[in-house]
């Protein structure tokens, strides 16, 4: 709603921020794209039918494409699906797993049935209620039925759609993309499960679906280190999708758009599947996970425009030995978000990579995940997008600060998010807004993913043998920034790196397990006695010959 602000703090100078917000401490955006008060399910409903037989979605590893009208009669038979199984609008589904067509289904087939979709794993399907969760066998090495059933051991000897479970006493369903295992449905169970009732059932629902109603939470890491659930509703990121297709000038012609970032992040969900939702798109996902290689493949071969990634996944890109093999003319440009660009890998994304039009995108979860700023420039954030204001204050005066002079930027518009899930204090904290305090100091961010040391260092304190622990980011060629556990074990003990990441393995997002364990016997200090980070970071690069 506009009338909720978003607070951020940024340790940064007014001349890293937009040109604009350079020339006054308050900008308002342009407006002449009309908001849309549409819900997910009626943008793809008028997007298929429009485009019917033009493809919708292609996981290019998994060989399966499906074009709009084959796309919404799953989406549709999905969504019966889940009422059959004792869902109902307000209930959460949980996703979980990498980039495969099925959690795409689900992000559309809970639209529409009013069911809000969630991420990650036990903290957050005990704060959400979530009553089902979605995932693939095994990834890589993780296999997570074995891993829900350590928060879930009852799942083994429950009947599908009957788990009662002690620590998660709100999941009853299980769903598995492409096995059955005790106590779960699978995929094909849940498409065949809703018949004609169900359908009508669909149907009357769909009636009753508000654009303001919360679609979506994003979990986000605070600097008090548990994560909060940014509620999104049909709003934002129904508009966010509508008008980052505008501004990177997707019309009706056929555009095709490589996805290499996960689903789980906005950058793919919203900047990707939202767009395709909305301007008829086609969205290529190239891999279950990033892979430099294959990403090139998937442009190379299905003459990709817009490719939309992280700039360590640019540069992995552009560092692949045979990046010279690859036919990349299709391209014409695309989004870098998540993390600053360094210029000189701008330029070659816009030459050597054929994408004049590319655009730097800067925003939060707590904003629909999406750029509030958004430019062709790397040396600013960008500027406002449409439909809202921006301003800088001093914080604790709430009074306009001069220029140059790091402060409170301040958002408001369609963008904000509904507030934080079951949240009031927080959201009250920041008036059902966010505040994010300087990256420029604690906040890691890994390869585009924002990593907040107090959350690790939290997890990591309930390990036996730990004493105490900080955690650092250090630089990183490849990543830009990496985690460094800086430990001190308890006495009398001993433990090993292996030891800390056995720990961590399963229990907690596999990009935010430490590349970089280090014990030591003390931490530099100020003289009230404060873990001074900078200089650890110092030592710890030294000590690790960064």
């Amino acid at each position: 709603p506009s009338t909720f602000v978003l607070v951020i703090r940024f340790g940064i100078l007014w001349d890293e921020l937009p040109r604009l917000l350079t020339l006054m401490y308050y900008v308002q955006g342009a407006v002449d794209i009309p908001l849309l008060n549409k819900t997910v399910g009626q943008c793809l409903d008028q997007t298929a039918e429009r485009f019917p037989d033009r493809e919708a979605f292609v996981f290019v590893r998994d060989g399966v494409r499906k074009t709009f009208a084959q796309f919404k009669e799953e989406v549709d038979q999905a969504a019966a699906g889940l009422l059959a199984l004792g869902l109902k609008k307000g209930d959460r589904l949980g996703m979980w797993g990498p980039n495969k067509y099925e959690w795409v289904l689900m992000q559309f087939a809970t639209a529409q049935a009013g069911i809000i979709l969630a991420r990650e794993l036990e903290f957050v399907i005990r704060k959400v209620g979530c009553k089902a969760l979605v995932f693939p066998t095994q990834f890589k090495s993780q296999k997570y039925y074995d891993i829900l059933k350590q928060s879930c051991p009852e799942l083994e000897n429950s009947s599908p759609g009957g788990i009662k479970s002690k620590r998660l006493p709100d999941l009853s369903v299980v769903i598995m993309v492409d096995s059955k295992l005790p106590g779960t449905f699978h995929m094909n169970e849940v498409m065949q499960a809703g018949d004609s009732s169900h359908v009508k059932q669909l149907r009357a629902l769909q009636q009753t679906l508000s654009c303001n109603e919360p679609i979506n939470i994003q979990f986000t890491s605070g600097t008090t280190g548990s994560p909060k659930g940014a509620t999104l509703s049909h709003r934002n990121i129904v508009n966010n999708g509508n008008i980052i297709g505008e501004r990177l000038g997707i019309t009706e012609q056929d555009y095709r758009v490589c996805l290499p970032a996960p689903l789980y992040h906005c950058l793919a969900s919203v900047g990707g599947c939202m767009v395709t939702a909305l301007h008829g798109s086609s969205c290529i996902f190239s891999a279950p996970s990033f892979e430099g290689k294959a990403t090139l493949e998937a442009v190379s071969q299905e003459k990709c425009s817009f490719l939309h990634g992280t700039p360590t996944m640019f540069i992995d890109m552009l560092s692949q030995p045979d990046f010279d093999s690859y036919d990349l003319s299709s391209l014409r440009g695309g989004i870098i978000a998540g993390s600053p660009v360094p210029p000189e890998i701008m330029k070659m994304i816009l030459t050597k990579m054929h994408m004049p039009e590319t655009v730097v995108s800067h925003g939060c979860c707590e904003q629909s995940c999406q750029g509030r700023f958004i430019d062709r420039r790397t040396a600013t954030v960008g500027y406002i997008m449409p439909h809202t204001e921006a301003k800088i204050e001093d914080p604790e005066t709430g009074k306009p600060l001069p220029l140059n002079t790091a402060g409170e930027l301040q958002i408001r518009g369609y963008c904000v998010m509904l507030g934080y899930w079951d949240d009031p204090d927080r959201t009250r904290e920041v008036h059902g807004y966010c505040r994010i305090i300087g990256r420029c100091k604690d906040m890691i961010i890994r390869g585009g993913e924002n990593i907040y040391p107090a959350e690790l260092e939290q997890f990591l304190h309930t390990h036996p043998k730990v004493e105490e622990v900080q955690v650092v980011g250090v630089k990183d060629s490849v990543m830009g920034e990496e985690i460094c556990a800086c430990i001190r074990v308890r006495a009398g003990q001993s433990c090993t790196v292996e030891d800390i990441k056995a720990f961590c393995k399963g229990k907690i997002s596999h990009f935010k397990i430490p590349r970089h364990v280090v014990f030591v016997s003390q931490y530099p200090l100020t003289v009230s006695g404060k873990v001074q980070k900078y200089k650890l970071r110092e030592q710890m690069e030294k000590h690790l010959q960064l």
